[in-house]
């Protein structure tokens, strides 16, 4: 499943079962009733549900067999605490537990580091999201969170803040016909030192430029606006914004 593999921790993705929604709820009543076997009939038969999953952090660079793990014990988390009673699809409640369960693996072998006070609160409001979850089947806002936990909702933000995983900026968050939008393309300048397009020593390169392209440098590198606000400005996509500064540039240092 994942580059051209078919087998991911000894399992034969190729040939897991998908289950229908009617499927699943007649093997969670009979779960409830204590049955093993359809337990573990159930948890095979949304493996799946699993590997579509952990796609979401394939750009993390981690072993996929390990978050495969991972996912497994929050769908196992999901089947055993799943109420039979509530109007809603396992599926739609089985996501958020494989997503928290794996998220919780990633913050707790980061290598960056985190007081352990801060941890100790993203804990507990990880903790009370599931539960909201659980009680409530939608996403709780972070007001709910520190209602629950009796925290300031400031407290709340720079604890969650601090588990997210960090990302490059240069990796891709667009790509249109070859041409790609990395995080450092979406960053603003806010730099003010002064005006670096009147130090450079090609004047005549910057002077050939049309008017749309000194337009968008001085736009970008003098009042520091990212490339999507350039875009809204100028009135054209983000990827052409992007296009246009890539060659901009290579023709000044050719120059």
């Amino acid at each position: 499943m994942y580059y051209n593999k078919v087998e991911i921790c000894g399992v034969n993705t190729s040939k897991l079962p998908v289950l229908k929604e009617s499927e699943n709820e007649k093997l969670l009543l009979r779960v409830k009733q204590g049955e093993a076997a359809a337990r573990e009939e159930l948890i095979r038969g949304n493996l799946r549900l699993v590997l579509s999953v952990i796609q979401r952090f394939t750009n993390r660079k981690e072993n996929m067999d390990d978050l495969f793990q991972i996912g497994c014990i929050g769908l196992i988390k999901a089947i055993d605490n799943f109420d039979t009673s509530h109007m809603v699809r396992f599926s739609t409640y089985a996501v958020p537990m494989i997503i928290g369960e794996i998220r919780r693996y990633l913050r707790d072998n980061s290598s960056m580091r985190i007081s352990r006070s801060i941890k100790d609160v993203a804990y507990k409001a990880m903790q009370a999201k599931e539960a909201l979850i659980e009680k409530n089947q939608n996403e709780p806002s972070v007001e709910e969170i520190a209602e629950v936990l009796e925290l300031p909702v400031s407290d709340i933000v720079i604890a969650l803040e601090s588990i997210v995983e960090p990302i490059s900026i240069f990796e891709s968050v667009y790509s249109d016909n070859g041409d790609s939008i990395y995080v450092l393309d979406q960053l603003g300048d806010g730099n003010d030192d002064g005006d670096w397009i009147s130090e450079i020593a090609f004047k005549d390169a910057i002077f050939s430029l049309s008017e749309r392209e000194k337009r968008i440098l001085a736009l970008r590198f003098l009042e520091g606006k990212t490339q999507m606000e350039v875009s809204e400005e100028i009135g054209i996509s983000q990827a052409q914004v992007s296009r246009i500064e890539k060659g901009v540039l290579d023709k000044i240092k050719n120059e």
